[in-house]
């Protein structure tokens, strides 16, 4: 699966990527915000045109009632009415014959609307002038509307249900006495049809727009979805949801009457727009993003195709051919790029050219070395000649330096088929039979001491890293002495680790601190060149156990010395090369 995707992770894809992850980024963004700004608004209108119904609807029966109030207003203001009213304030009862022509008068105002069915008059002590009972007004409606039409003086009470018929409304107001100072006369009771504040169809009809009316004390008045109008009372939530489907409620308060009318209209048929605005948003959005893949392949085949071009031309330089690659008008990264490209091309062919012509030097070198190889092997050959020469006169000691000397020569030049490595048994009989030859030339005056443990003897070093030391401690220690002089060498384990401390030591003169700190400093810049040899001499093993040593955690050449005490030269090799 890693290698399908590495096979495709190019930097056309990848801007092609980005640029279509950005675009649909920006354009979910865009959207999204649109969507919710646009539908936020259709929304707030929506509501905003319901609540404007709401208000009409409330105006419209705010007019019927007053239409009632007016009704009843006029019926209680009648000459016929009054006088009759009157003549019971004064302690007179009314006739039946008055009773029956009052009843006659008061129904001609039913004509004057099609929401009163019937007015019941009654007295100040409730008694009923008409319909012909013996019902009282207390008995009819109960003492708690009595009582508010008291409080109203007046002005039309709202009652509710009609407690005989639910069919019908009921309302009472309490009739003034014009002619006496307004005062109490009696009570006007009027029975109104239900239908007379009908809000307009029903929940059957077809319509998804419900409407509930409830009076003052929450009876229902009018409504087109009863079945869920005593639940929707006692909830004030903006949004109900009723059979699954959610709903938006509007509350509308009349000022006059306070009766409160409650809209529900359903949430999807007020988005309905909301729903076109999100199908015109995905596709102006898939619209746009099909035009930003056009747009982005073709942009990221013009970024490409010059870097495609060179890494062509790349190709061809795995399999030997170095040539530049043709130069485009393309952006100035790509034109830096290729024009690098050019220029190392060029230094590498001028490298090759080089490095052509070097090796046909190193081809004739190389055939003059296996010419010069003659030369030790006749040294070689002289020597041990000598030797024999030696051996036939009985000059013994002579013909041992001679195979000393053999040995020497051999150890030091070597051969390319020796390793550049030793062990230190190797390198300190190497030593030893140097001693041997500088005990020619200062006979008794030079002694020497090698004291090396068993276990340090197979770790391999590299070859002629001690000797160089223990010339310099002979030519500079014990040459520079008068009398008898000594040269130690001493291999000592460091610790309980893993490490050996080499350290070369003449009795010889010393030196001063100041030259011993020149000496030092001049180790550590590389700077040591001079000094009868010796100088190289240890800035050639301090040079090679940097180059050798250079990954392990070791102590380089240190040299400490004092005036009248020799000099010590010392290093430390690891336990396991």
């Amino acid at each position: 699966m890693r290698a399908w995707l590495q096979n495709y992770n190019t930097l056309r894809n990848q801007i092609l990527a980005v640029c279509l992850l950005v675009m649909a980024l920006v354009l979910c963004f865009v959207g999204l915000v649109t969507y919710n700004r646009v539908s936020v608004l259709i929304t707030n209108n929506a509501e905003r045109q319901l609540q404007q119904t709401a208000i009409e609807a409330v105006g419209r029966l705010e007019t019927l009632y007053r239409q009632v109030d007016m009704l009843s207003s006029q019926v209680m203001t009648t000459t016929e009415v009054q006088q009759l009213l009157m003549q019971e304030a004064k302690g007179q009862p009314s006739s039946l014959k008055q009773r029956q022509s009052l009843m006659q008068s008061v129904s001609t105002f039913q004509v004057y609307s099609d929401g009163i069915h019937a007015f019941d008059l009654y007295t100040k002590d409730y008694r009923s002038l008409f319909p012909l009972d013996e019902t009282t007004l207390l008995t009819r409606v109960g003492p708690d509307p009595v009582r508010l039409a008291d409080e109203a003086k007046g002005r039309l009470v709202w009652i509710g249900d009609d407690p005989r018929d639910p069919s019908y409304f009921l309302a009472v107001r309490q009739v003034r006495l014009m002619d006496r100072w307004f005062d109490h006369g009696g009570y006007l009771l009027m029975r109104i049809n239900r239908g007379y504040f009908d809000l307009g169809g029903d929940d059957t009809d077809g319509r998804r727009e419900y409407m509930m009316l409830y009076d003052q004390k929450g009876g229902l008045i009018s409504s087109n979805y009863s079945a869920a109008s005593v639940k929707l009372q006692a909830d004030a939530q903006q949004k109900l949801t009723i059979g699954g489907e959610s709903y938006i409620q509007v509350r509308q308060t009349s000022g006059l009457t306070d009766w409160q009318l409650v809209i529900l209209s359903p949430v999807s048929s007020l988005t309905e727009g909301i729903n076109v605005l999100r199908t015109a948003i995905v596709v102006s959005g898939v619209v746009g993003f099909l035009i930003c893949l056009i747009c982005s392949f073709f942009l990221s085949a013009m970024i490409t195709r010059p870097i495609l071009r060179l890494i062509k031309t790349m190709r061809g330089a795995r399999l030997g051919e170095l040539r530049p690659t043709p130069e485009m008008q393309s952006t100035v990264e790509l034109n830096e790029l290729t024009k690098t490209y050019n220029q190392l091309v060029g230094h590498m062919n001028d490298l090759i050219q080089v490095i052509y012509e070097k090796e046909l030097v190193r081809s004739r070198t190389e055939l003059k070395a296996l010419q010069a190889q003659i030369n030790p092997h006749f040294l070689y050959n002289t020597l041990e000649a000598l030797y024999w020469a030696l051996q036939e006169k009985d000059e013994e000691e002579l013909a041992d330096l001679v195979v000393a000397m053999s040995e020497l020569f051999r150890y030091t030049i070597g051969s390319e088929s020796q390793s550049e490595w030793v062990t230190v048994k190797d390198e300190l009989e190497h030593i030893e039979r140097y001693m041997q030859m500088m005990k020619l030339r200062f006979g008794d005056q030079l002694a020497w001491h090698i004291d090396a443990p068993s276990e340090c003897l197979a770790v391999r070093i590299p070859k002629l890293l001690i000797q160089p030391l223990v010339e310099n401690a002979i030519l500079h220690g014990v040459g520079n002495k008068k009398g008898h002089g000594a040269v130690s060498l001493v291999i000592q384990r460091i610790g309980d680790g893993d490490r050996w401390l080499v350290q070369v030591k003449d009795d010889g003169p010393g030196m001063e601190q100041q030259m011993v700190h020149d000496l030092m400093r001049s180790l550590a810049t590389g700077g040591l060149t001079t000094g009868k040899g010796s100088g190289l001499a240890l800035a050639n093993v301090n040079k090679r156990l940097q180059l050798y040593y250079k990954d392990e955690a070791l102590e380089g050449l240190q040299i400490t010395s004092a005036l009248g005490e020799g000099t010590i030269a010392q290093f430390e090799i690891p336990g396991g090369t």
